[in-house]
């Protein structure tokens, strides 16, 4: 969200299929806009759940903007992306995401991405290779993986039910309570480190209008698959990052899905103390842990 990003960081849009998807990057001081056309790009991919968007990776990337033309998109039906009214699944985000790097990369870049989001860049990475030069993942999962689900807070019967499931994302996602206790109780391991900040980005990307249909595809599982069974065929260079702490995706879970691939997920860090969002949680030692593999 515009108001939440770092200074010198604005939004730019492009089109895609689906939408204008906005995306931030380096526009003005302190950085220097006219050479940032010359450095290598880095992606950064937020994961889905009510309120997510670009916010996400605020507090890192602006330690790589000198270095680095960034590129932060929020994806379609998040943040300030278009939200079309849409049954949302999982070849919209890989078409997506693949626009996106398309129309404004002219070489193969490195990604950061994280969750879901990662998740579904592995399987681009395996179907166009040619896109990416490096991945650098956080807690990747399928949210189905070796066939075992991630468990799902509600029963599918009440999300599916017509005008309880606006109830469901009013009462869950767009008001600040729901905001704060989702983030303090599910993706942080310290509830204290949530921010007022935080909670109003994501409350301010849950309020876009539309925005349910996006999130409700993803608290349905319409998005969930099985990444063990994709994970073999990757050949891009790699590294998963894990929250110790991470719900829903243990890193036992991170530990098995990594050593599918060993030859090309080149290492597993586990960061202590943090949830499925260590990032946002614990930027300043993601970011020092980032520059040290980025070399």
């Amino acid at each position: 969200m515009l108001q939440f990003q770092p200074p010198g960081f604005g939004h730019k849009v492009i089109n895609t299929s689906l939408g204008a998807m906005v995306y931030y990057t380096q526009t003005t001081a302190p950085w220097s806009i006219a050479d940032t056309e010359d450095l290598p790009t880095l992606v950064f991919l937020h994961n889905f759940g009510g309120g997510a968007s670009a916010y996400e990776w605020s507090k890192v990337y602006p330690a790589f903007a000198s270095s680095y033309r960034i590129l932060a998109p929020d994806l379609i039906g998040w943040g300030e992306s278009a939200h079309p009214v849409w049954d949302y699944q999982i070849r919209d985000y890989l078409s997506a995401i693949a626009e996106f790097i398309i129309k404004t990369c002219r070489q193969p870049v490195t990604v950061v991405a994280s969750s879901l989001t990662a998740a579904f860049t592995i399987r681009l990475a395996i179907t166009q290779p040619d896109l990416f030069d490096a991945l650098f993942l956080v807690s990747p999962s399928g949210f189905d993986d070796f066939g075992q689900g991630s468990g799902r807070r509600l029963p599918l019967s009440l999300i599916n039910t017509p005008l309880l499931d606006n109830l469901i994302y009013a009462l869950g996602a767009e008001n600040e309570f729901a905001v704060r206790n989702f983030l303090q109780s599910f993706l942080f391991a310290k509830p204290e480190r949530v921010s007022r900040e935080m909670v109003q980005a994501y409350l301010t990307s849950a309020q876009q209008p539309n925005a349910k249909f996006a999130a409700l595809a993803f608290l349905r599982g319409d998005l969930y698959f099985d990444l063990s069974l994709y994970l073999q065929q990757l050949k891009i260079p790699t590294v998963f990052f894990w929250g110790e702490k991470a719900q829903f995706t243990s890193i036992k879970l991170g530990r098995r899905l990594a050593n599918l691939n060993p030859r090309v997920i080149r290492d597993f860090y586990a960061i202590a103390d943090t949830g499925i969002l260590p990032h946002l949680e614990m930027p300043e030692v993601f970011i020092g842990l980032l520059q040290k593999y980025l070399k």
